[in-house]
């Protein structure tokens, strides 16, 4: 049997819910040596419901040998410092979406992790959920034919009490709003399956719903790669929050993915349907969703390591997709895209 991968968490916030039960699942191919956190309360509180070592001590996990990979789960306005210190240190670094506040500092984690070599990976599983893998497949292999329409919407719903708690919903720990924090899962399959060339028109606002520095509200007409218009709406102030949604219009067929559920209809009469394994976090609940996706990404990570290849989302993946928010964003005329910059 190969050896156990050994692996620190860093950051044990409420990330770290789904990314344990997955290292669980997991614990024949990963070691768990530290779970670290800043906060000895945060750690004792951890520990009560995890059995894995706790550690404020992020300099003395780092110069463990035994340490291989890290998973960074802190806020995003620390990803850069937190992800460069492990490369540096020379570990693999798999780390919670967005990549960073902006896209420079994105880019500058990018190339960090290039130069050292290692493994790097972007934590945005919603590609790895059975009916996304689906979906890509079939579209893939022509099955839905050409792609002549798209449609992205994140229905999602967000109570005033989530943006009170310290900095949410702000430049300075965010990076931005509904397209950045909560969005960017789906923005991201939805770039991964059909393409974004061009942001054509879009607008975004902060409803009277809430009181944030972001936006809580986006919408954009898009072009895909292969010409087709695409219509993109995204909010966390659709009370009580409801299933995010691609749909998809093919030459051969239209796909429905519905949170985690997809259905394939195509123009011979065949229909398909994989079923969704759980909710998605759409409500006021940001946990209620099951931890399968977060395993399929960590399994994939650990499978990069050992194979000495890339994840399946690489950090120039991950910056793409964030380069897509900043150009709708920008079009928007949206304040909140001053955030694109270093």
């Amino acid at each position: 049997m190969t050896r156990r991968i050994g692996l620190a968490i860093i950051g044990l916030g409420p990330a770290s819910l789904p990314h344990s039960k997955s290292l669980l699942d997991l614990a024949e191919r990963a070691d768990v040596r530290f779970a670290v956190s800043r906060s000895p309360e945060r750690a004792a509180t951890y520990a009560r419901d995890f059995s894995f070592p706790t550690s404020t001590d992020l300099d003395a996990v780092l110069a463990d040998p035994s340490v291989d990979a890290a998973i960074v789960l802190t806020p995003p306005s620390s990803h850069l410092e937190v992800s460069r210190r492990c490369l540096e240190a020379g570990k693999h670094v798999l780390v919670e979406k967005p990549l960073e506040l902006t896209s420079a500092r994105g880019a500058e984690l990018v190339a960090a992790a290039r130069a050292t070599g290692k493994v790097f990976g972007v934590v945005l599983q919603h590609r790895f959920r059975p009916a996304s893998l689906r979906l890509n497949a079939a579209l893939d292999g022509g099955e839905l034919g050409g792609i002549e329409a798209a449609f992205l919407q994140v229905p999602w719903w967000r109570p005033q009490a989530y943006y009170d708690e310290p900095g949410r919903g702000t430049l300075a720990r965010d990076g931005g709003g509904v397209l950045l924090t909560q969005a960017i899962h789906s923005l991201d399959l939805f770039r991964s399956l059909v393409g974004v060339s061009k942001v054509v028109a879009a607008q975004a606002r902060t409803t009277g719903l809430h009181r944030m520095e972001t936006e809580d509200y986006v919408s954009a007409l898009l072009e895909t790669d292969s010409g087709a218009p695409a219509t993109l709406v995204t909010t966390t102030a659709a009370y009580p929050g409801h299933p995010e949604r691609i749909e998809i219009i093919g030459t051969k067929g239209f796909a429905a993915l519905v949170g985690g559920r997809l259905e394939l209809s195509f123009l011979d009469g065949r229909k398909e349907v994989v079923e969704a394994e759980g909710s998605t976090g759409s409500g006021a609940n940001i946990m209620d969703f099951p931890h399968d996706a977060h395993r399929a990404v960590i399994g994939d990570f650990l499978d990069a390591i050992v194979e000495g290849r890339d994840p399946v989302v690489t950090g120039e993946e991950a910056l793409a997709s964030q380069h897509l928010v900043d150009a709708i964003l920008k079009t928007a005329g949206w304040p909140a895209a001053r955030g694109t910059g270093g």
